[in-house]
């Protein structure tokens, strides 16, 4: 009269199923720092700019984040230790397009103030020269 339903079944199945969701979701975000980690200098080097002062390395940071986001979300262990790699290049090389980027705005506004110290004297030196008379 009481036999067992098959509904029993279906809750744990359930729960298995959540179990191994979570647990491949685990497994893939296991490398996600170090690909996050590029993601954000890449970001940043974009901020900074490098698109117009570093063109080539933020380029290939941009192409290098795409591979290693490709290999991190394969299962392989060889391809994931090749993503947190790659990702770690990445990120050396956003940082020095960022770094780049920084020292030439930096190297514009120098140059653009030394302009304004120089015109500043020369209007300085006339109203000396025109004050002397």
């Amino acid at each position: 009269m009481n036999d067992p339903s098959f509904a029993h079944f279906r809750k744990g199945l359930y729960g298995l199923v959540c179990a191994f969701g979570l647990a491949v979701t685990a497994q893939a975000q296991a490398l996600l720092p170090a690909v996050q980690q590029a993601e954000r200098a890449v970001l940043q080097a974009q901020d900074a700019f490098a698109d117009q002062y570093a063109p080539d390395l933020i380029e290939a940071a941009r192409q290098g984040l795409i591979e290693a986001q490709a290999l991190g979300a394969s299962r392989s262990r060889s391809d994931q230790r090749k993503a947190e790699a790659l990702a770690l290049r990445v990120a050396a090389d956003a940082d020095l397009a960022r770094a780049r980027s920084e020292e030439a705005k930096a190297e514009a506004g120098l140059t653009q103030r030394r302009q304004e110290i120089a015109e500043l004297r020369r209007q300085l030196g006339k109203t000396g020269q025109e004050g002397g008379r």
